[in-house]
């Protein structure tokens, strides 16, 4: 629920903010998506993940609005209240791309002429979380 309010805070600044003062001076905005999966299941998210989301991402950097993708796992277990197995970051060109409508319904159709099949895969890729949570980020300066 935090999470959600700290979003939509985030949004309603951004709307709040002139549209002058966005197109002036954009600054990267960078989200780290995490993903725990259910056990024994972390290479099928994976593998769902490049086949339907990661060209999603690709177009929009291809596109301008995003400027980096990475993927990272954790090298050893965690602690299962703490565990994670996929974090993707994300650096947007500015805030106001991080939560501007992504791709269209006729570019998603480009991207996926199977559209019955996309959306049972991705469908099957949610079913196969048991948690996800985004946490933009923001750099902290040190001396």
């Amino acid at each position: 629920m935090r999470r959600l309010l700290l979003l939509a805070t985030i949004v309603l600044a951004v709307r709040a903010m002139p549209i002058a003062a966005q197109a002036k001076d954009p600054q990267p905005f960078v989200i780290e998506y995490y993903y725990q999966v259910k056990w024994g299941y972390q290479d099928e998210f994976l593998r769902l993940f490049k086949k339907n989301h990661y060209p999603v991402l690709a177009k929009e950097m291809a596109d301008g609005r995003i400027v980096s993708v990475t993927a990272a796992g954790p090298r050893y277990h965690a602690t299962e209240d703490g565990r994670w197995d996929y974090r993707i970051t994300i650096t947007f060109r500015s805030v106001a791309d991080a939560f501007a409508p992504s791709l269209s319904e006729a570019e998603m159709r480009v991207l996926y002429p199977d559209q019955d099949t996309f959306k049972k895969e991705e469908q099957r890729r949610f079913e196969i979380l048991l948690a996800h949570w985004d946490v933009p980020v923001s750099p902290v300066p040190l001396p």
